[in-house]
């Protein structure tokens, strides 16, 4: 089966979940109830619309190709960067390495994986942008919580630039008799753990009693992150015949984006909690910001990423 006819199968078969589960929140949301139902009906058909939105411009950008689909993810590392720093407080004197942020090191590490240029993608940011972000910050002579404002826009170019920048670069991967499929494996990654943050959210509600990190994110319960969790590897499991994986491998796969996705999305509300704040912004309705969608992401993307790069490609 071609790349193009397991992604026509995958597309319609997402297409109809989303609307059996469209259905099924209209009739939620037309049932009266308490205020407690009413919000969780709410926050589950704002994931439902967010899926349809995520589905249509994942799509649009495959039968658009490579350079769109990294085109996609710049602006999803430059929105999401945008909000992380907002966050966190600047000085003027930080104006230089933000713009090397911004218009050097972001754009950098995408045309990095266009021409597929692995060696210096794997650490442009980590070893590169961490030289020159200090640099150009102390060239501009404030000391005030030096260290403090320079870890901000490191740790911002790490999660929301070189993190996020794993997923795309799945495309570029070179994996005996799976040439060309790289699309496959970054669908197969998204939808995982996209997947489990959704049925976290469904089990935390219905099962959830017993809060794993309450002061960090009230919400995530062991209940919800064993049934959520359980029901994304056997989603994974099922999809293996669109990875280079066995069922098994597909599993193992599916279970270590589940956990990534899980401690990125707890360090990151740890980081939002010690700021004072809910969300990371508000353009995504029912959801907060960008990077409030992409937290899980930002984790499961490089171990995802390198373990299939370690075991699976040439």
């Amino acid at each position: 089966m071609t790349v193009g006819a397991k992604l026509f199968v995958l597309f319609t078969g997402v297409v109809a979940v989303l609307l059996l589960a469209s259905f099924i929140g209209w009739r939620l949301a037309e049932q009266p109830g308490s205020k407690s139902r009413n919000e969780m009906v709410d926050n589950l058909n704002a994931r439902i619309r967010a899926w349809w939105a995520m589905i249509a411009i994942f799509a649009l950008s495959f039968m658009l190709g490579k350079a769109a689909t990294l085109v996609l993810f710049a602006f999803t590392s430059f929105y999401t960067l945008r909000e992380f720093l907002s966050l966190t407080p600047t000085k003027p004197a930080d104006n230089l390495p933000l713009a090397a942020a911004f218009y050097l090191l972001l754009p950098l590490q995408y045309v990095l994986i266009w021409i597929d240029w692995y060696g210096l993608f794997a650490i442009s940011i980590p070893v590169y942008g961490f030289i020159l972000a200090p640099s150009l910050a102390a060239l501009g002579g404030e000391v005030d919580d030096f260290l403090v404002r320079i870890a901000r826009i490191q740790w911002g170019l790490m999660l929301t630039v070189y993190c996020i920048s794993h997923a795309p670069a799945l495309l570029i991967l070179s994996i005996p008799e799976f040439q060309g499929q790289g699309f496959l494996l970054l669908f197969f990654l998204i939808t995982v753990v996209q997947f489990s943050d959704v049925m976290q959210y469904v089990f935390g509600k219905l099962f959830g009693r017993t809060k794993i990190a309450p002061s960090v994110s009230p919400s995530k319960t062991l209940e919800g992150l064993l049934g959520g969790g359980l029901s994304a590897v056997i989603l994974g499991a099922s999809l293996f015949w669109i990875t280079p994986f066995s069922v098994w491998q597909a599993a193992a796969m599916a279970a270590v984006i589940v956990a990534m996705g899980f401690l990125g999305g707890l360090s990151l509300s740890a980081i939002k909690r010690s700021m004072g704040a809910k969300d990371w912004g508000s353009m995504v309705e029912g959801h907060g910001g960008v990077l409030d969608r992409m937290d899980s992401v930002c984790f499961s993307a490089p171990v995802f990423f390198h373990l299939t790069r370690y075991f699976f490609a040439l």
